[in-house]
């Protein structure tokens, strides 16, 4: 086995920069904390409320739009 060194090598190579990349994590959770605001109407979620409001234009015309205190938690 002549690569036997080289092999060992490239494999502990390979675990260190999985190792890099696995430290970064996901971003599911940093988006779920930005969208904090809901559609009254199909859930939809939303940053904030000025989407909430040109989504309620667009989606749901007939539908009033709720004030902004009402999404206040």
């Amino acid at each position: 086995m002549a690569r036997g060194a080289q092999k060992e090598q490239a494999r502990q190579k390979a675990q260190k920069e999985a190792a890099k990349r696995s430290k970064t994590g996901s971003q599911i959770t940093a988006r779920a904390a930005g969208l904090q605001f809901k559609c009254p109407k199909c859930f939809i979620a939303l940053a904030n409320y000025n989407l909430v409001v040109q989504h309620m234009e667009a989606k749901h015309p007939k539908e009033t739009i709720p004030s902004e205190s009402s999404f206040a938690t």
